[in-house]
């Protein structure tokens, strides 16, 4: 074989390479889109639960609601550390919470919910505070 060949052959495998390589970096655009969307998702019915809960049940013993537990939780730490920046891992060793990655994602939509609501502040990427 000569030198022209493998040349040739090695081209042949760069592109390959290449295609698949952008093609993965697409799928992963895409799952992280629907990754977020689902997460928004999820966090809009864990509110509109605690909304029905509330409202469905005035004479019972409301359901549990281990999110509304959760949210409860996030909010007094910012309450009490008023001027701090918490990064989500930051928050979840704050908080006691586990520290992986979907854990870290279901928090850091409840986070954003937080912020769209008015409750927190995001000065940065990824960082968090109360608002002032």
């Amino acid at each position: 074989m000569n030198v022209s060949e493998l040349l040739r052959l090695l081209q042949a495998e760069h592109d390959e390479t290449a295609a698949r390589s952008d093609n993965l970096r697409e799928q992963i655009e895409q799952l992280t889109t629907a990754l977020a969307e689902t997460e928004a998702r999820l966090a809009e019915l864990v509110a509109t639960r605690k909304v029905i809960d509330g409202l469905a049940r005035p004479d019972h013993e409301p359901a549990p609601a281990e999110s509304a537990t959760v949210y409860q939780r996030i909010v007094t730490a910012f309450n009490e550390h008023p001027g701090q920046v918490f990064r989500v891992r930051d928050l979840h060793e704050h908080l006691g919470l586990p520290t992986g990655e979907p854990s870290i994602n279901v928090t850091r939509s409840r986070l954003g919910r937080l912020v769209r609501q008015g409750l927190l502040d995001q000065p940065g990427r990824g960082r968090y505070q109360k608002r002032t």
